[in-house]
C-alpha cells in the first residue's frame, strides 16, 4: 500500500506522462500512499497534498502544498532568495562557429541546416523521438550521415567519427551522464583528465602530480564540491557530476559544446550554477547548443530556438519571439 517513485517523468513523453499522472491519481484514490520525489516543481503542485522539502541531507519543512507558493517553495529547497530562476546574460553576436548544411541521415535527419555563431546560445526543442539528440550525434561523427555538410568557422570539415571532432574542439555532455560522460567508479581526477591524458604523459610516464593538481585547479573554477579530488563520482551530486563533465571538455579546450538535458534530474539550485556556468562559457568564447524538453528551460536561457519534429527543423525562433504555445505548435 505504500509506492515510492523516484523522479519517474525524467524520462517520459509529454503523452506517457500525462498517462502516469493519470494511474497515480487512480492508485491515490484506491488508498495507496504514494511518496513522489521530483524536481519538477510542477509535478508536485499538480499531484501532491502535502509536500516535504529536504536540503543537504536535512529536514527542512513538511505542509499542505495548499499553503505554499512555487516562489517560496524554491527558496527553501536553496536556502536563499531566489532573484531569477534562469539568469540569461546577453553577449555580443559574432563570427559564425558552426555551420549545418542539408544534414541527411535515412529515417532520422531530413534536409537539416542551420548556423551558430559566437555569443549566442542555441536551444533545440522538441518531443522524445524528435531527432533533437540525433542531431548532435551525426554533427558530432557519433552517428554516420548519408548526405550534407559541417562547417567549422566557414572550412568544411569531415567528421568521420567522435574523435574528430573532438579533435576539431567540439564535446559532448550528454543526456544521460552517469552511463555515457561519466566513469562512475572513477575518481574526480580520473574523469576531468580522461581525455586528456597526452597533457600529462612524459616519456612513457604518468605525471601523477601535475594531473591532479590540474584537476583541483578546475574543481575551483568550476566550485564543484567534493571531498578531494581522489572521491568517485558516484558520490557526488547530479549538478556537481554535471560540472565535471563539463570541466573535461573545458580542459581539452572544446570550444563548441553540446549540452544535452544539462540539468536532468538536478536540483533547483544546482540547475542556477549550471545556468551560469553556461553564461561564462559563452562569456570565454565558447559556443553551446543546448538540447532541452524543459521549454522553460529553453525559454529562458536561449538566443534562438530550433525546433525539431520527426527529423525534420520545423522552425528556428528568436528569444523575443519565442514562447510555449509558438514551441509546441512546431513540435506537433
Amino acid at each position: 500500500r505504500l509506492l515510492i517513485m523516484d523522479e519517474p517523468s525524467a524520462t517520459l513523453t509529454e503523452r506517457e506522462q500525462k498517462i502516469m499522472f493519470e494511474t497515480v491519481r487512480k492508485l491515490r484514490s484506491n488508498g495507496v500512499t504514494i511518496i513522489y520525489i521530483s524536481h519538477r516543481l510542477e509535478e508536485i503542485f499538480d499531484l501532491a497534498d502535502n509536500v516535504t522539502v529536504l536540503r543537504d541531507g536535512k529536514h527542512i519543512a513538511t505542509m499542505p502544498v495548499s499553503d505554499i507558493d512555487k516562489h517560496s517553495l524554491i527558496s527553501m529547497m536553496v536556502g536563499r532568495e531566489m532573484v531569477n530562476e534562469y539568469p540569461k546574460e546577453k553577449f555580443e553576436v559574432g563570427e559564425t562557429v558552426l555551420e549545418v548544411k542539408n544534414l541527411c541521415r535515412k529515417g532520422v535527419l531530413n534536409d537539416i541546416s542551420f548556423s551558430v555563431h559566437k555569443g549566442e546560445l542555441i536551444g533545440i526543442a522538441g518531443l522524445v523521438g524528435s531527432g533533437r539528440t540525433e542531431l548532435a550525434r551525426a554533427i558530432l561523427g557519433i552517428d554516420k550521415i548519408d548526405s550534407g555538410e559541417v562547417l567549422l568557422y566557414g572550412k568544411p570539415v569531415k567528421v568521420k567519427n567522435f574523435r574528430t571532432a573532438i579533435n576539431h574542439g567540439c564535446g559532448l555532455v550528454p543526456e544521460n551522464r552517469k552511463s555515457q560522460g561519466l566513469v562512475q567508479i572513477g575518481s574526480v581526477n580520473d574523469n576531468i583528465c580522461m581525455v586528456n591524458m597526452d597533457m600529462f604523459i612524459h616519456s612513457g610516464l604518468i605525471n601523477n602530480k601535475m594531473q591532479k593538481e590540474t584537476s583541483r585547479e578546475y574543481v575551483e573554477k568550476l566550485n564543484i564540491s567534493t571531498p578531494s579530488v581522489e572521491t568517485e563520482v558516484q558520490y557526488l551530486s547530479g549538478g556537481n557530476q554535471q560540472k565535471v563533465v563539463i570541466a573535461k571538455w573545458l580542459l581539452k579546450g572544446s570550444n563548441i559544446i553540446f549540452l544535452d538535458e544539462p540539468t536532468r534530474g538536478i536540483d533547483v539550485g544546482s540547475k542556477r550554477e549550471i545556468y551560469l556556468l553556461i553564461n561564462d562559457l559563452i562569456r570565454h568564447g565558447k559556443v553551446v547548443i543546448m538540447i532541452s524538453s524543459e521549454l522553460p528551460e529553453i525559454l529562458g536561457m536561449s538566443d534562438r530556438i530550433l525546433v525539431m519534429h520527426e527529423g525534420t527543423l520545423k522552425g528556428e525562433l528568436t528569444r523575443e519571439e519565442a514562447t510555449q504555445e509558438k514551441i509546441l505548435e512546431l513540435c506537433v
